[in-house]
């Protein structure tokens, strides 16, 4: 039976979040697998098994049980945020030679960054909204700003995973304040115009079948968008299938899917779409989305009628073949 490490925790503000997504992984986990939780933390690692938290050794990913040396089989990373969803622990893995059941270390930190990404895509003709990258909070004046994008805009840290630090702005007063905001969450800023439109996602994953997506959901936010609040606390109302054409179903699912494959994308991703005038404009991927029992994935698997186990056995079994 192998050994599958849960990777979750991690250096971002969303620990607890990581926490949830990878409990409800390994509680529907495929039977013919020994999956555990590993909990990541600047301080130390350490292996959660049978409710004992276990000294975890990530030099050499083993651990020690009942007087006996384990080193793991393979890794699923579910850190959202560093040193996961960036890709730093899937290169120590790929050193290690660890197999692990994500996206490589080049795609999930290309992904991670949301400028680089978005600008990555906007050269294959995707449309994405016009942006600033900014390396520091005064690298350009806030009338230079909104000149060049317009109000309202939307402030976020490009290098974060978190939905932390992110800001829409709608006057000028508040854009050097929503830039100091989102530079306490990253080293880097992206400033992007605002989309009028509706705001879609769609679930992508590979299986020995080939790449499936998964039904299309719309995301109604109570709030100004849909930020932490939003995504984790209920303030959002998650339609599933989306209330949009067929046609643009059968446009986004084409970009998912061309997205998935220019980013050489592993297990499951999530694309966020603006889609305005029946153009779908991305928003962000996602390596490592959100997989607790509300979060939207697991949803769209339940609309679907995709059990989460059978979900896991297709992508496990494909990326273990490899």
């Amino acid at each position: 039976m192998k050994h599958i490490a849960i990777l979750c925790g991690g250096f971002s503000s969303e620990f607890a979040i990581s926490k949830k997504s990878a409990t409800t992984i390994l509680s529907n986990f495929p039977d013919e697998y020994f999956p555990f939780l590993v909990e990541v933390t600047k301080e130390s690692w350490k292996a959660i098994i049978e409710e004992k938290e276990i000294a975890y050794n990530p030099w050499e990913q083993s651990y020690e049980f009942e007087g006996e040396k384990r080193i793991i089989d393979a890794a699923i990373i579910y850190i959202h945020g560093n040193p996961g969803e960036n890709g730093k622990i899937q290169a120590m893995l790929e050193m290690q030679g660890i197999p692990f059941i994500n996206s490589g270390s080049l795609a999930s930190e290309l992904s991670f960054d949301k400028w680089y990404c978005n600008q990555f895509l906007k050269g294959f003709e995707i449309p994405v909204a016009k942006s600033l990258l900014l390396m520091s909070a005064n690298e350009y004046s806030t009338t230079t700003i909104i000149d060049t994008l317009g109000l309202p805009c939307f402030v976020k840290p490009s290098d974060s995973g978190s939905s932390y630090g992110i800001s829409k702005v709608s006057t000028l007063e508040a854009l050097q304040p929503a830039i100091d905001n989102a530079f306490n969450e990253g080293k880097t800023v992206v400033i992007e115009s605002f989309l009028k439109g509706t705001e879609v996602t769609c679930g992508v994953y590979n299986t020995p079948n080939g790449i499936k997506t998964l039904p299309i959901t719309e995301i109604v936010s109570e709030n100004a968008f849909f930020d932490y609040e939003a995504k984790y606390l209920g303030k959002s109302e998650e339609i599933i299938p989306a209330r949009i054409s067929e046609i643009e179903v059968q446009r986004i699912n084409e970009i998912s899917v061309k997205i998935y494959k220019l980013l050489k994308l592993r297990s499951i991703a999530r694309i966020d779409f603006m889609l305005v005038n029946q153009v779908p404009h991305v928003i962000e991927v996602n390596t490592t989305p959100g997989f607790s029992e509300a979060s939207i994935v697991p949803r769209m698997l339940a609309y679907k009628g995709t059990e989460i186990k059978e979900f896991w056995k297709e992508i496990i079994d494909l990326e273990l073949e490899k």
